[in-house]
């Protein structure tokens, strides 16, 4: 007698789909990935790597795990507290009620008093001048970049831009400012050399072809020994004669000086020594989302505003909700971290390492993001076996430790402490194994 053969026993797609725990999966996921998870678990079947009688079961598994975004949040180990390939800051508490709240209708371009059509990012921009009063008017973008070739375009778009050799600098992923500005359809004029830059070299440059002058903050990187560059007040003082608008990349997206980096520039200087507008970002320092932003004189910044560039390079909604609430709100996670008490850093690193058997060795935590190059940020760290990095990688919760010198280093400063819990429980579930 022949034996049927046992994958004829394989549910049939339209009685999974109509399994109830199926049903209910299409509340959060979408048909694809539904239909997909279904027919990985037949093949699997037909492959013989599992049982007819426990596809269903594989089914419902396997939807229970799904989520309908594959981003992973990790716990963020290396001491770098804006950490680019983590996503830069991230939001704080009210930030993120904030998004929330944003996520349905609002009234981003509405007056509820009138009823009628009111200008975009109103609460966002009047938040951003309390914050930095020596702005006369503000707006926001996107991401830096834009903000950075929005003024670029609006003041120099078929002119020259007057830049420093020196600050012709290479940002994040391979972008280079040269060919940013080039995009705009402005001109480098490049004055001065890599390591000088002279007042003259400036006022030599400047003629009827200028549209702006640009000076760049080099925030990743430091030139040292025979240098020199142009104070804002100096450039200041010899643009003013010649009505040409001078803009200054701050990056950072500091709004006013902080004491713990006293040579990151902020807006708040910035604008007081002369610049007509600054741009920087709004998801560094600052401890928001990924924004650009614009502040300086009144005139300048409408004049951006109304270029046709600022409405492709515009703000949503749930950016600016989630950028109002950060300068509005409490410090955020990224000011926190930045000013941790080191004391404290290693009591918390202590007690996970007395409960794991392993050691606490001085680390010195960093800015990231280009902001504060070479800065020591004085902490903790766990030292652990460097074998124990990937298996935390790899872990639920996600842990991203500092592989250095051999170990695996685990620096609290950007873990909230009331996450210690957590990782701690990753710890051990990697020292097992």
């Amino acid at each position: 007698m022949t034996q049927l053969d046992p994958r004829r026993h394989i549910p049939r797609t339209d009685q999974l789909l109509a399994l109830p725990e199926v049903l209910e999966a299409r509340n959060r996921l979408g048909e694809p990935m539904i239909r997909t998870v279904v027919l990985e678990a037949q093949e699997q079947a037909r492959r013989g790597e599992l049982a007819p009688d426990d596809v269903a079961t594989a089914v419902v598994t396997a939807l229970a795990a799904r989520a309908p975004v594959s981003l992973r949040p990790v716990l963020n180990a290396t001491g770098v507290v804006v950490h680019t390939n983590l996503g830069r800051a991230p939001l704080s508490p009210v930030a993120v009620d904030a998004l929330v709240s944003a996520s349905g209708y609002v009234d981003v371009e509405l007056d509820l008093g009138t009823g009628t059509r009111s200008k975009r990012g109103v609460a966002a921009r009047q938040a951003l001048l309390a914050a930095c009063p020596a702005a006369e008017d503000a707006l926001v973008v996107n991401n830096g970049a834009a903000a950075l070739v929005l003024a670029t375009t609006a003041l120099a778009a078929g002119r020259e831009v007057v830049v420093s050799r020196g600050e012709l600098i290479e940002i994040g992923a391979g972008f280079r400012l040269p060919d940013l500005i080039a995009s705009t359809g402005a001109r480098l004029r490049e004055v001065g050399t890599t390591n000088r830059t002279h007042l003259t070299d400036y006022a030599d440059a400047l003629g009827p072809d200028t549209g702006c002058v640009l000076k760049v903050h080099p925030s990743n990187f430091r030139v040292t020994g025979f240098t020199s560059g142009v104070a804002l007040p100096e450039l200041r003082k010899m643009l003013s004669d010649n009505g040409i608008p001078l803009v200054v990349d701050l990056g950072s997206g500091l709004l006013e000086p902080d004491p713990l980096l006293p040579d990151e520039p902020d807006a708040a200087t910035a604008l007081s020594q002369g610049a007509d507008v600054i741009t920087g970002s709004g998801d560094k320092l600052l401890g928001g989302p990924q924004a650009g932003i614009v502040l300086g004189r009144a005139e300048i910044v409408a004049r951006l505003a109304r270029h046709p560039l600022a409405r492709a390079v515009r703000a949503d909604k749930l950016t600016l909700a989630a950028l109002e609430a950060t300068v509005c709100g409490g410090p955020a996670p990224v000011i926190q971290a930045l000013h941790a008490d080191p004391d404290v850093l290693r009591a918390r690193a202590e007690r996970i390492a007395d409960a794991v058997g392993a050691a606490v060795v001085p680390h010195d935590g960093r800015v990231g993001g280009g902001g504060a190059p070479g800065v020591p940020l004085p902490g903790w760290a766990v030292r652990l076996p460097e074998a124990v990095a990937a298996r935390l990688r790899a872990g639920d919760p996600a842990v991203l430790p500092r592989v250095h010198d051999g170990a695996c280093l685990l620096d609290l400063r950007c873990i909230p402490e009331a996450d210690d819990e957590r990782l701690l429980a990753a710890v051990r579930t990697a020292l097992d194994g």
